[in-house]
């Protein structure tokens, strides 16, 4: 059985088409931090093309073969990117990726896919291997807050319209999803109903498990694993993480042995 973003690669570009508000805060903290550049869960490529585009050297490693293969796509369309971007695919807890790096990304809800301690604790062990004593790692996730606040709702959402690009159809995205909130645990299923050119309806159903975290907890994992917040913010705007705020994002600086 496929997994989640293999069962969804396709539509994943143009879904995201509209998701370029955190890319800014990359340019910054590459302009800052320098160069090269580790994203963690890279996928199709949204942030390690923008960046290499800006003239960083980037490395980019996801495990999953039909999101990296759009990503090679984008690549070989793009060879004058060769020089400056790297793909790998692997598991990031056993891959064999050599070299440290100034600012090391799990950008946009990265994190939320490591569900238990162990595995969330591994990551990031990993991460303060590969990240320079002088360098950064960036952590993008929701406010856990707003999300536990708000009340739940078995109906199934509409999330978003879009038009797949590859053959011009129709793409309505909808989910219904179930908060545990004692596992910090979203389980969402995806549908998306494909209207092909002859009026016919193709349902994909895409189930996914999220693990929401509280500021606090990173705060624990980051400490137990080598690295201290610097900052953390509520949106890419680096505006103040307070109730209200839509995202957590937190900068950590690893800490000298």
């Amino acid at each position: 059985m496929p997994g989640f973003y293999a069962t969804i690669a396709r539509y994943y570009d143009a879904e995201h088409a509209d998701k370029i508000d955190d890319l800014p805060l990359y340019d910054e903290i590459a302009a800052e931090y320098g160069q090269p550049i580790l994203e963690i869960g890279c996928g199709s490529g949204r942030v390690v093309f923008h960046l290499a585009q800006s003239g960083y050297t980037v490395h980019g490693i996801d495990n999953e073969a039909s999101m990296l293969e759009r990503a090679r796509h984008r690549l070989n369309i793009q060879p004058h990117l060769k020089d400056l971007l790297t793909l790998h695919q692997g598991d990031v807890f056993t891959y064999p990726l050599e070299g440290r790096y100034k600012v090391t990304l799990l950008s946009y809800n990265a994190l939320m896919h490591f569900h238990d301690q162990d595995a969330q604790l591994a990551l990031l062990k990993r991460l303060r291997e590969w990240t320079d004593d002088d360098g950064l790692l960036v952590i993008d996730l929701p406010n856990a807050g707003e999300t536990f606040a708000s009340q739940d709702n078995d109906a199934i959402t509409l999330e978003r319209t879009f038009i797949e690009p590859e053959n011009g159809h129709l793409v309505m995205q909808q989910a219904v999803s179930y908060l545990d909130r004692v596992e910090q645990l979203m389980r969402v299923t995806w549908i998306y109903d494909e209207v092909t050119g002859d009026g016919i309806v193709k349902r994909t159903v895409a189930p996914v498990v999220f693990r929401y975290f509280f500021y606090s907890e990173v705060c624990l994992l980051l400490k137990q694993t080598g690295f201290t917040v610097e900052a953390v913010y509520g949106d890419t705007e680096r505006g103040p993480f307070e109730d209200g705020c839509e995202r957590m994002i937190i900068l950590a600086r690893p800490v000298s042995p």
